[in-house]
């Protein structure tokens, strides 16, 4: 068994260095992306600060994220023992230890933690009565998954007022987050944080919906779009957007592009990862992808805001045939739509 002690000689800021230097460059970038500027600055020392690291440490380290990145979906799905029980069939006991106490204390840090913990009908009972913005706001901290299950048992009022929150949430002081937390402990427990943490908006709103059942989707958004067609706008385009068509199922796809005019896939392509551009190939014929390869080649630069008209068209095309139900999007409102 490999020696773990070795591994724990490195701070978890050079653990992050190593596991973005040996991942594709691409998807290290998105990864700096959804980080604030002193962490990103942080990282980037770090990498710079690497020395030839053994592969058997590399492989080390990204086994341990995998595995760390596996537990917190399981915690999020089922709680922590939930977790525990299914690192326990495939990691040593010591192993599976560390992990839960590393996630452990990673909730303890995060406002709300506690109520990671509750079951979602618990939950959705002990929330019932709380006036909308208190709701809101501990959906914006709470995981996509759980967040989804209680927005849609929530009367669809309620719901309404949530999402329009939820959405106007950007940034939330240390003292409301302390004064919601207070409110609440006499039920469950709370955490009072002292930094400022940014949660909420548009994005958590998008988000929560894609993992909500379609039949609340739908009514929510067409409800709200009544009232305010521009918020509704801004959510769909972030519910689906050009990237996640890696998601498609590859029948949908080849639906997608039978309604695709050739200049406008070689241009919503130009930025596009290897990986989607496979995906895209792989659904077309070798005389098409020839046709399209050719067409980028000969096109030159182009301007961004061409490729992104471009991406954004393809998207409301998915978005159009998954409402008719000629594309299935991995993830989106449940495995319960897909009959096999």
């Amino acid at each position: 068994m490999p020696d773990s002690r070795k591994k724990d000689t490195m701070s978890g800021a050079q653990k992050a260095a190593v596991l973005l230097v040996s991942i594709d460059p691409d998807a290290a970038a998105r990864v700096l992306a959804q980080l604030d500027k002193d962490t990103v600055e942080h990282l980037s020392v770090e990498i710079a600060r690497l020395e030839d690291v053994a592969r058997e440490e590399r492989d080390r380290i990204i086994e341990d994220f995998y595995h760390t990145a596996m537990a917190q979906q399981y915690v999020e799905q089922g709680g922590v023992p939930y977790a525990r029980q299914l690192l326990e069939r495939v990691l040593p006991p010591e192993e599976v230890t560390r992990i839960i106490e590393t996630i452990e204390m990673s909730m303890k840090s995060s406002p709300f933690h506690f109520l990671q913990r509750a079951d979602p009908a618990v939950l959705l009972t002990f929330l019932q009565d709380e006036h909308e913005q208190t709701i809101a706001l501990i959906l914006a901290y709470m995981g996509k998954n759980k967040a989804a299950e209680v927005l849609q048992g929530l009367p669809a009022k309620k719901q309404l007022e949530v999402v329009k929150r939820l959405s106007a949430i950007q940034h939330t002081s240390p003292e409301s987050l302390a004064q919601v937390e207070h409110a609440l402990e006499r039920k469950l427990a709370a955490i009072v944080s002292e930094e400022r943490h940014e949660a909420g908006g548009v994005k958590s709103v998008a988000e929560i919906l894609n993992l909500a059942d379609r039949a609340t989707e739908r009514s929510i958004l067409e409800t709200l779009e009544e009232e305010d067609p521009d918020l509704v706008d801004q959510i769909r385009r972030l519910m689906f957007v050009f990237e996640d068509i890696i998601l498609v199922n590859d029948r949908g796809l080849q639906a997608v592009l039978r309604e695709i005019d050739n200049d406008v896939l070689a241009r919503s392509l130009k930025s596009a990862t290897p990986e989607l551009k496979e995906k895209f190939f792989k659904n077309m014929s070798k005389r098409a992808v020839d046709v399209i390869k050719e067409e980028m080649e000969f096109m030159g630069p182009i301007r961004l805001s061409d490729v992104e008209s471009a991406q954004q068209k393809i998207v409301d095309i998915v978005r159009r045939l998954e409402e008719q139900g000629q594309v299935i999007i991995q993830g989106r409102g449940g495995v319960e739509e897909i009959i096999v």
